[in-house]
């Protein structure tokens, strides 16, 4: 497992974190290949489903066996229980949609990097007082990079991602950064529900890499 150091800095450096759910465990191994075709070297899998456990299990062994130097994190983490079965599964991170202090300690206790949902300042001093270094800003759809640009000099130590509803656009992306983020979550407006479903793996590998370009060129 690698440090919480060693992940920030991956996440920063990727600079756009991959999300999603899908509860075939054949098409979630399958997205998670052609993500790491296009360069992606973390992804957050979504509990969103009862054969998310299962289904991150055959993940994990892909990535030791095929992927290497790929970090899988687990998302929509709302309980400590739930939490600790995936920490045993092996996951590198936890990522919650709000502020879920039993999955904090469960961070804590397993020294592993935790990344808890905010939408207030008040959430998010809340995070940093239980230790959090990297917050989710969720909705992002909802709160919109002037709500970064606002908050961002209150919070000079902490590093923030928008997640729901960022798009693969330039100008949004760009938007975003230009706030003060140091990542971006995406996840149906990158691998969609229509991708999912037709299989087009290719699709998904080529417009992660034209994500990924667009990234490394916002940030300069």
């Amino acid at each position: 497992m690698a440090q919480k150091e060693e992940l920030l800095q991956l996440i920063k450096d990727q600079g756009v974190l991959p999300l999603y759910f899908n509860k075939d465990t054949e098409v979630s191994l399958q997205i998670l290949r052609a993500l790491y075709s296009a360069g992606v070297r973390t992804v957050e899998y979504t509990n969103r489903g009862e054969a998310a456990l299962t289904n991150f299990k055959a993940m994990k062994k892909l990535c030791e066996e095929e992927l290497k130097g790929m970090y899988l994190g687990i998302g929509t983490m709302k309980n400590g229980e739930m939490a600790q079965a995936f920490v045993d599964a092996g996951t590198d991170y936890l990522i919650c949609p709000g502020l879920v202090e039993s999955v904090a300690k469960v961070a804590d206790k397993n020294n592993m990097l935790w990344v808890p949902g905010c939408m207030t300042p008040s959430e998010i001093i809340a995070a940093e007082t239980l230790g959090a270094k990297f917050v989710k800003l969720f909705p992002g759809n909802i709160l919109g990079p002037d709500f970064m640009s606002a908050i961002k000099e209150l919070f000079p130590n902490l590093i923030f991602m928008p997640t729901g509803g960022v798009d693969t656009t330039k100008e949004n992306i760009g938007a975003w950064f230009k706030a003060g983020v140091s990542c971006v979550g995406m996840g149906s407006k990158l691998i969609s529900k229509g991708l999912m479903e037709a299989k087009d793996y290719a699709k998904i590998e080529s417009l992660t890499k034209e994500v990924l370009e667009t990234v490394k060129a916002v940030k300069g």
